[in-house]
């Protein structure tokens, strides 16, 4: 049987992260099988405050053969070990996500339950306390552990993330066209698309065309009519500002996610500067008083004017519709409470790689493509709501509102389960660890009534055993760690920070 042919010219609509994620993957992978072309235009501005993500980057990276020193030290990047989330479940106290595991589990049962037992014994160590990655963050500590014990992401510029990443492409035979996108031509037969036509009178043909054009959605939704989920009913807040500022404080580890009246701000720490931002619901703040709000609290001498910026939470129906793909905001928002956008990136780029079509594009991809996307956007989804509705404040109306509003059937059960149970299950490849889950139900107040029957098992001497030798292997560890601050100036400090 004659193999037919892969799609030789596949075009990238836009670039930014989204962009040239998709054009450096697509470029390193096929070499010469396709032909990969960018158009974008510096006319039009980018999102750009992508700053804080998690652990599945690193792999993402690696994957493609990047050199882990030279990408942070190009992007300024710093290490990340979790979220910091202050005033959630009440105003004043504080909790901690971190990345990878808490303690030791069992086949049976994950090692909440041995710490809850271990409480109901008189042992009074915090859960955190059995965490390597939180307990390095709260110290500011990080280096690389052998194994790969230390589970971490970066906290990076992503603009300077997107110009790394088109030198990267262009140098694997990718090619970038400077152009705004006027109009897209539709195969009057087949309904695909044909060819974006660009200003000039320029025509791009291809074969598969990949929307990377952000909130406008110019191919999926403007030519295509994909439809839109909206979810603003359960994740309300619609509306962002974001600020650059100088650094006055070495940089942590870790990102801040600090709630107030009326949603919540972020402090991500790079090498050469903050990221800030306020994340707020424009039915109880006004976009005055969120900017005022942010101004007054941020840290250091602002750098840029502050980047308003408008949002609905939800997904495209059909991320993959006819010969077009949906990478990046195009195919949906999630908004950054989780550090989850540059994820949903990777995510779509190496399902498109896997399903790339040898030839006529199957619908049953199509379908597949489809189903992951959602299940992916719907858990993640899921996690964020958890944050809003499991709380105890009711201080304001937007935290009344929160507290009060229905959710997904799927996240009752969840909440539910655990507040019966103390279990998590996790499903298919979900993102979010049973670790993560748990972090933030009891970080919320959401509190077991009761624990997995094993951990009973322990006698009183051999739990005491387990959680003493648990915390002292971790406090041991970090102890060891070098500063983060001096551990990132070694590994990847970049040269002139003020070029950047």
């Amino acid at each position: 049987m004659k193999q037919p042919s892969l799609p030789r010219r596949i075009v990238v609509a836009g670039g930014g992260t989204a962009g040239w994620m998709t054009a450096a993957a697509l470029a390193r992978t096929l070499g010469p099988v396709a032909q990969v072309t960018l158009v974008e235009s510096e006319q039009i501005g980018t999102i750009g405050v992508g700053e804080s993500t998690i652990p599945p980057l690193v792999a993402y990276n690696r994957i493609l053969g990047i050199d882990e020193a030279d990408f942070m030290r190009a992007t300024q990047a710093t290490f990340k070990l979790g979220i910091n989330f202050e005033h959630w479940r009440v105003p004043g106290e504080s909790y901690f996500h971190s990345f990878g595991g808490t303690g030791k589990d069992h086949w049976s049962a994950g090692f909440q339950h041995f710490w809850m037992h271990g409480r109901a014994q008189g042992h009074d160590a915090p859960y955190g306390d059995y965490c390597l990655e939180l307990q390095a963050a709260q110290a500011s500590r990080f280096s690389h552990l052998p194994d790969d014990r230390m589970n971490y992401a970066y906290q990076l510029d992503s603009g300077l993330y997107a110009k790394f990443l088109r030198a990267m492409a262009e140098g694997d035979g990718a090619i970038r066209i400077e152009g705004r996108i006027v109009a897209v031509d539709l195969d009057g037969t087949s309904g695909d698309i044909a060819a974006l036509r660009l200003d000039g009178d320029r025509r791009i043909e291809g074969d598969l065309f990949i929307d990377c054009t952000g909130f406008r959605a110019l191919l999926i939704e403007g030519a295509l009519h994909a439809g839109y989920d909206d979810w603003t009913h359960w994740l309300p807040c619609d509306g962002a500002v974001a600020v650059q500022t100088a650094s006055v404080r070495p940089p942590v580890p870790y990102t801040r996610a600090i709630a107030h009246d009326a949603g919540w701000q972020w402090r991500i720490p790079l090498q050469h500067r903050q990221g800030n931002g306020i994340v707020y619901c424009s039915a109880f703040m006004t976009p005055g008083a969120a900017l005022q709000m942010l101004l007054d609290s941020v840290e250091g001498e602002t750098l840029v004017q502050p980047n308003p910026i408008r949002f609905r939470t939800g997904a495209r129906r059909r991320q993959w519709h006819r010969n077009c793909v949906a990478v990046g905001l195009s195919g949906g928002f999630m908004e950054p409470l989780e550090s989850t956008s540059i994820h949903l990136i990777q995510r779509a780029v190496l399902r498109i790689l896997r399903m790339l079509p040898a030839g006529a594009i199957s619908p049953r991809d199509i379908a597949e493509f489809n189903d992951q996307q959602m299940a992916d956007m719907e858990q993640i989804r899921d996690f964020l709501i958890l944050h809003y509705k499991a709380t105890d404040r009711r201080d304001t109306p937007f935290w009344r509102h929160c507290a009060s509003m229905s959710v997904p059937d799927s996240l009752t059960h969840r909440i539910e389960l655990f507040r019966e149970t103390g279990r998590i299950f996790r499903k298919n490849e979900e993102l979010f660890a049973e670790n993560s889950w748990v972090q933030v139900m009891m970080g919320q107040g959401v509190t077991p009534r009761s624990y997995h029957p094993v951990a009973a098992k322990l006698r009183p001497q051999e739990l005491e055993h387990l959680l003493a030798t648990l915390r002292e292997q971790v406090s041991r560890t970090v102890a060891a760690l070098p500063d983060h601050g001096a551990y990132v100036a070694r590994y990847c400090g970049a040269q002139d920070v003020a070029a950047a």
